[in-house]
């Protein structure tokens, strides 16, 4: 009995799995993005005194901005891509898991 119901429960376990390793990576990516945009404010904050100009200013600006929009980019794509291999895993675990229930034809 006991080895039907840890057989039973091993999908639950996969699934469990699954989800952890994709929190995991998700909390990664996300503080890398902290960490990028953070230094990128840092790194303007330091170019700021060098400026000579309102043009100056704008262009530094422009740099700041792009570099932000390009972080917030990757970053989208890489969580985009943490979920849909997740998705694709559990969905294998749960075929396989009905496939295994699903009374034969």
């Amino acid at each position: 009995m006991t080895k039907n119901l840890n057989q039973s429960m091993g999908p639950i376990k996969d699934l469990v799995d699954i989800q952890t390793r994709m929190l995991e990576e998700l909390t990664r990516l996300q503080m890398e993005c902290v960490k990028n945009c953070v230094e990128a404010t840092m790194l303007q904050t330091k170019d700021l005194p060098s400026c000579h100009s309102a043009e100056d200013v704008v262009s530094l600006q422009q740099k700041y901005v792009r570099e932000l929009e390009e972080t917030l980019r990757n970053a989208s794509s890489k969580n985009l891509k943490a979920f849909n291999d997740a998705r694709e895993q559990m969905e294998r675990v749960t075929q396989d898991a009905y496939s295994a229930f699903a009374p034969k034809k």
